[in-house]
């Protein structure tokens, strides 16, 4: 098997149909998810994935179809195992590795969860070259992305990362960053994400875990929220590989664009754009939609605010296209919270910006911190004494 060809299993565009068809809100596409679905466990003769994904109604069982793809692993199976007794009888140990990696690339290919896991381990531990033990490992991650198992993600991107550090190629450790970037997302980490996914912009190849595309779409939505205004600029907007993908991901290239040049109330609407069509539909981001949808809100009555002493609500109001209500209301909200410093006079109509000093809030930040280790100190004094 050769040791650079890293294969597209399990194909993770199925659990992504998978989760659509069990979200009710979005039976707008179920139809294609559906159809999509049933074509990708037909191509890989998923079995032990069909009998998952039909015992939750999200597709209707077939019995034929499953006895037939269950015949056709079964017989694979049993090549395979005739081939790895054979392997032990007379040959090497590169070659029983090689068909121990066959067989638990079977095994993943059709979506049996525990027996690919447990075949992968035992691939790991029996194949001696590092480059091949990488991307064993990396096929463990996508496994867990596969079936959101983020016990089994980050065990063995720990491992990738040590097996990486021993001597990874320049490729794999360019992969690495992509799928710990992903993780990192998937998790609400969205800084350092946006950060690993920057670094790999350039020298994306892990197009066995998401599309080129999909993967400058995750740039943008992540750096969009976490990056300052210049970088913005700089890294993204400028970046030759966004620009040369954001004209087929017109939501996003509105979104960032309009934030950029500070047109706030095309902004919101691509924002609630961007909410209902690319966040609330996606597998990974949908948990964090609310927390992505407030955040950019707050960035950018923040960004506004910044350049003025005072605004007027009519103003503030008519600057994101929105009621004055709607901004009264959010900025209360923010304001409480302690994520806008401003103040709202109700009775002239006026936000008040109010920028604490950094060595404030540094001082502030380290009495809060302190006030919590003290606590933690005594608690534990009590337990001790």
């Amino acid at each position: 098997m050769a040791e650079d060809i890293v294969l597209p299993i399990p194909n993770l565009n199925l659990s992504q149909q998978y989760f659509t068809l069990s979200t009710p809100s979005l039976s707008h596409l179920h139809e294609t998810a559906r159809k999509e679905l049933l074509e990708g466990i037909k191509a890989d003769q998923m079995a032990p994935y069909y009998r998952i994904v039909t015992s939750t109604s999200a597709l209707p069982l077939d019995q034929s179809l499953l006895d037939s793809m269950e015949k056709a692993n079964k017989e694979e199976l049993e090549k395979l195992d005739e081939r790895l007794a054979e392997a032990e009888k007379t040959e090497g140990e590169t070659e029983i590795s090689d068909v121990l990696r066959a067989r638990a690339n079977y095994f993943t290919r059709i979506g049996d969860k525990d027996r690919a896991v447990e075949a992968q381990n035992l691939a790991l531990e029996k194949t001696p070259g590092l480059g091949s033990r990488i991307d064993i490992a990396l096929t463990l991650v996508r496994i867990g992305f596969f079936f959101g198992d983020y016990q089994l993600i980050t065990s063995n991107l720990t491992k990738a990362e040590e097996l990486t550090e021993k001597g990874g190629d320049w490729d794999r450790r360019n992969r690495l960053k992509v799928y710990q970037g992903l993780h990192l997302l998937s998790i609400r980490q969205f800084k350092r994400g946006g950060e690993l996914f920057i670094d790999a912009l350039s020298t994306f190849t892990a197009t066995e875990l998401l599309s080129y595309n999909d993967f400058v779409a995750l740039t943008v939505v992540a750096n969009t929220l976490t990056l300052k205004r210049p970088d913005l600029k700089k890294k993204i907007i400028g970046a030759p590989e966004v620009i040369g993908v954001l004209p087929e991901l017109p939501i996003l290239a509105d979104l960032t664009k309009n934030l950029y040049e500070c047109h706030y109330d095309k902004f919101f609407l691509a924002l609630a754009t961007v909410e209902q069509t690319y966040l609330r539909p996606s597998r990974l981001l949908s948990p964090h939609t609310r927390y992505y949808v407030r955040e950019m809100r707050i960035l950018a009555y923040n960004q506004l605010l910044e350049s003025y002493r005072s605004l007027t609500l009519e103003s503030l109001a008519a600057a994101f296209g929105v009621s004055v209500e709607f901004v009264d209301n959010e900025l209360s909200r923010f304001i409480a919270s302690g994520r806008l410093h401003c103040t709202i006079d109700k009775v002239h109509g006026v936000v008040e910006t109010n920028r604490p000093s950094v060595k404030t809030s540094q001082y502030e930040t380290v009495v809060r911190q302190g006030d919590i280790l003290l606590n933690a100190v005594q608690r534990l004094s009590k337990v001790l004494y």
